[in-house]
């Protein structure tokens, strides 16, 4: 995509995933902000800090207590060194001062077995992938790392309420060649933002726990740099252990 030409004949739709690469990994040969241009942030999915009733907490302020109680025994699973949820723990653990362990799985389900086996004891994963578990009170949900709390389906209070400075999303969008030219672009985003509109749409997105978001063009850029700059303690940290 990098190597592409910039007409806008070719674009990817990629997440937060993408622009976290050139922070982990120091022998790319792209860079994944600067050679690609933000065409349409279309949705993003927060974080939900979820843990197994087990384990005996009902709310962040317990949860955190009790992970600096007992420093460096609570586990929480992530789909892999580098990935969201790895990083939306990561990032939980820096802004509320509790040291957990990192346990990364190659394949999500198996993260869902050990929560509910107790081999873990937490994760941070966006809502659609808990959902039903949530539901039905296999697992628990303690907070969202979000402005607003969830109340679709579930209700799901902010960690910010909860007195925790803790926001954490994973965003979806759509990018083009970083030298496309800018009436292109404008091109591409009108069309995204006008598609972005349909009621049907909309409601296939909120069902997977993403929040519809309508950010083009440069303040798209402008929104992914600010997100590695507030999590460039972390990413610093991840690439140092690769």
């Amino acid at each position: 995509m990098a190597n592409a030409p910039a007409d806008g004949y070719t674009v990817l739709f990629a997440n937060s995933g993408h622009a976290i690469l050139g922070a982990i990994n120091k022998n790319l040969t792209f860079d994944p902000i600067g050679d690609f241009a933000g065409v349409f942030l279309a949705g993003e999915a927060p974080g939900i800090v979820v843990v197994p009733p087990s384990l005996g907490v009902s709310n962040l302020k317990e949860f955190v207590e009790l992970a600096k109680s007992k420093p460096g025994t609570i586990n929480y699973g992530s789909a892999g060194i580098g990935t969201s949820t790895h990083l939306a723990g990561a990032y939980f653990a820096l802004k509320t001062g509790i040291e957990i362990v990192h346990v990364p799985y190659t394949v999500s389900a198996a993260i869902i077995a050990d929560l509910l086996g107790g081999r873990i004891q937490a994760s941070f994963v966006p809502l659609a992938f808990v959902l039903p578990l949530l539901q039905d009170g296999r697992l628990r949900a303690l907070a969202v790392a979000a402005e607003t709390p969830v109340t679709n389906s579930i209700s799901i209070p902010t960690a910010q309420s909860q007195g925790f400075d803790y926001q954490y999303g994973t965003w979806y969008g759509m990018l083009a060649a970083g030298k496309t030219p800018k009436p292109v672009l404008t091109t591409l985003t009108q069309a995204m933002a006008e598609a972005s509109k349909d009621p049907e749409l909309i409601a296939k997105i909120r069902v997977q726990g993403i929040e519809p978001r309508d950010i083009g063009l440069d303040r798209f850029d402008a929104h992914v740099r600010a997100e590695m700059a507030r999590l460039d303690p972390v990413l610093k940290t991840v690439a140092e252990k690769r």
